[in-house]
């Protein structure tokens, strides 16, 4: 048996690392003053410190990944969450130094939910004994949880869950109990296999009354040999599109009972023995974890975008296809072909990823100031940031989680026939990013609360303006402000007459809320004075919400350049180099003028642009992409500071070997361990040599 070796040939000159080295020295900007900007020092540092850690784990050897069936990469993965935990309780990680290394790891596994939503989900809504009882073993591991939401009937419709809990006031406990098939608990991220607790959102009934869904922690399996104790069943759910790391799990009940405090009793409780309902002050109190998780998937996606054009545009430098007859591209006295960066159709593709990937840097820094911020609030009795937190983490869910799955998408197309293998690490990354589009809310069911927040705030503001005692000075929410500049002149035009022009930030962020605000009113008019359905507005609705959430993903790319947005209590601002500032004005520049020429119609029926104006927004995006963009391009994914061993792409090196390593990857494959296949006795040589004759197919020919 011999393994496949490739023959220890160079790459035709240029070299990718000369490629990438000449692509480094355009750069504007220092590159590390960039990702200081994004990270902070520490972040950088202890990025490096914890690299040494995991790079020499056997636990979380990634050289295999690609070539690994189900069942071998949930062991895997099990394996590695276990030598993550023991790692960090020996070396005393922070929480942020978990999360970090997590990240680097990259790789979703059983422990995944039990960090992400079952001790998030106990820290906000459990009593000092339920703390006790259950979170501080949940903190050791001594307890693994996962969180049982979604049902096989019922998903983004939380209030439509079947399951139920009725209190049991003779022995002061709840009866779990799945009445219905479509009750069964599905796609529970943790259950499949890992879990031994789990918090179960089950419809609360107690005295005949029926108080809808409340979350109860439920002992699923046993603490001394993990079976499936008497009144659960559940198992895995089998595999997926992608996330096979993790046991997706489904569950369901048989008048299975838990004591009272099974019941998290932070905001609403049952009183013992009469069963009376002790109802919380505020019903979206229990939005809480939902909340969190939206607004960390808008970091998410600016991760997962900014992964994936970091491995597109590094290989788009070196990759070479066809000469440029305009401007052929020479070493020494002879044409070479012609970098695929260098193409403008290239670059309409990735540059304006990039961008996006920094839009939603600075969001979902604001969305987690703003989440943490509203749940100080709360806690001292404070609910009026709430409604705008939940409709703006549903709006800027649905938005940035669809802009990464088609960004990881374009990325991988844009890599041309290597973007098919997974040593580009694309596909993978792919397959594993896309249920983001779905899980916590369809990314076209949740928009309706961004639009309900919306249409309220307008009718409110309406109604204050009509009073005559309005004071617009006073107005400190910046959805109210692009609404009430709307109301102040509905007819508003754009002053630019030249390409030139439409650089200016304050005209395109006048151009995003013009045109939401339009959006706005018009589907306030329909719903209350032609007395449209809801439903008949679904797909405006949905539109609404997405360009709101424009403007915010805009709003924030500016002011964050500016240095004028809100800090988090105790973290200090970053200055920005000016070479660094101009960089990054360029980048919100392309974004906000690119999703303008990609899809003009609101803006042109809005009445704020012509059509002479977007094509003049056109030449603009040609422009800033040709002249501002293209020679900083590896600089600005270099500055997201993701190492190689987090990417695990050939394609994405930093050192630019793309070829040596796709080639030595391909060296692994199990199928490359055989000089002959496994079957050819069987399968092909009764076709090709059925007498067994001897000797090679040259010889049999002489």
């Amino acid at each position: 048996m011999s393994a496949l070796r490739f023959p220890h040939l160079p790459p035709s000159e240029p070299q990718g690392c000369d490629l990438l080295t000449q692509e480094r020295s355009k750069t504007t900007f220092g590159v590390h003053d960039l990702s200081t900007f994004l990270y902070g020092e520490l972040y950088l540092e202890r990025q490096e410190r914890l690299l040494a850690l995991l790079e020499n784990e056997p636990a979380f050897n990634k050289s295999n990944r690609y070539f690994k069936g189900r069942t071998e990469r949930i062991a895997g993965a099990l394996r590695k969450d276990h030598a993550l935990v023991k790692l960090s309780q020996k070396h005393k990680w922070t929480p942020e130094e978990f999360m970090q290394a997590e990240a680097l790891i990259d790789e979703a596994g059983p422990f995944g939910l039990h960090r992400g939503m079952f001790m998030p989900t106990l820290a906000s809504q459990s009593t000092d004994e339920q703390i006790e009882k259950f979170l501080k073993p949940a903190m050791r591991y001594e307890i693994i949880g996962c969180y049982a939401q979604t049902e096989l009937g019922h998903g983004s419709n939380v209030q439509g869950i079947e399951t139920t809990a009725t209190y049991i006031p003779e022995t002061d406990e709840f009866e779990i109990h799945t009445p219905y098939l479509t009750a069964s608990k599905w796609w529970i991220g943790g259950l499949g296999k890992a879990a031994n607790h789990a918090v179960v959102m089950a419809r609360l009934k107690t005295a005949g009354k029926d108080y809808g869904p409340h979350a109860f922690v439920v002992p699923i399996r046993s603490m001394e040999d993990h079976t499936l104790l008497p009144g659960v069943m559940a198992g895995d759910i089998g595999p997926k599109f992608g996330y096979n790391t993790t046991d997706n799990g489904c569950m369901w009940f048989d008048h299975y009972r838990v004591p009272r405090i099974s019941l998290l009793a932070k905001h609403s409780s049952i009183k013992p023995g009469s069963g009376e309902y002790v109802k919380p002050p505020n019903d979206k109190l229990s939005y809480g974890t939902m909340v969190l998780v939206r607004a960390s998937l808008v970091g998410a996606a600016r991760q997962g975008m900014a992964k994936a054009v970091t491995i597109a545009t590094r290989y788009s430098a070196i990759r070479r296809q066809f000469v440029d007859k305009d401007s052929p591209k020479m070493l020494g006295d002879q044409i070479i072909e012609t970098s695929v960066i260098d193409y403008s159709m290239q670059q309409y593709r990735l540059f304006p990823i990039i961008a996006s990937a920094y839009a939603c840097f600075f969001t979902s820094k604001e969305m987690m100031r703003l989440y943490y911020l509203n749940m100080k609030n709360m806690a001292s009795g404070d609910f009026s940031m709430l409604a705008d937190v939940h409709a703006s983490s549903s709006g800027l869910k649905s938005l940035t989680t669809t802009m990464a799955a088609a960004a990881i998408e374009e990325c991988r197309r844009a890599c041309g026939g290597h973007g098919f293998s997974s040593f580009s690490g694309l596909p993978l990354m792919l397959q594993d990013y896309v249920p983001n589009v779905t899980w916590e809310g369809d990314n076209y069911m949740i928009t309706q609360q961004t639009g309900r927040y919306l249409f309220k705030s307008f009718r409110d503001l309406v109604a204050k303006r009509a009073s005559g005692k309005f004071n617009a000075s006073l107005i400190n929410n910046p959805t109210l402000a692009y609404l009430n500049t709307y109301l102040d002149n509905p007819d508003l035009k754009c002053p630019a007459t030249s390409a030139a022009q439409f650089h200016n930030l304050e005209i395109q962020l006048a151009a995003y809320g013009h045109r939401a605000a339009h959006l706005v009113a018009d589907i306030v008019n329909a719903l209350d004075v032609e007395k449209r359905t809801w439903n008949s507005m679904l797909v405006e609705i949905y539109n609404v919400s997405v360009a709101h959430c424009q403007f915010i993903l805009v709003q924030n790319f500016i002011l964050g350049i500016r240095g004028e947005m809100p800090q988090p209590e105790g973290v200090a601002v970053v200055e920005l180099s000016p070479q660094a500032k101009e960089a990054l004005t360029d980048l919100s520049d392309l974004f906000a003028l690119h999703m303008i020429h990609k899809q003009p119609g609101e803006f042109l029926t809005s009445g704020y642009l012509n059509a002479k104006q977007v094509s003049l927004i056109g030449k603009a995006v040609m422009d800033v992409m040709e002249n501002k963009i293209r020679p900083n391009a590896v600089g600005f994914v270099d500055a997201f500071a993701f190492p190689d061993f987090l990417l695990n792409s050939a394609l994405g090196r930093y050192d630019g070997k793309v070829y040596e390593t796709y080639t030595e990857m391909a060296t692994r494959e199990p199928l490359n361990q055989m000089e002959v296949m496994e079957g050819y006795e069987t399968y092909i040589k009764p076709f090709t040599n059925p007498q067994g004759k001897k000797g090679n197919t040259m010889q049999a020919r002489l």
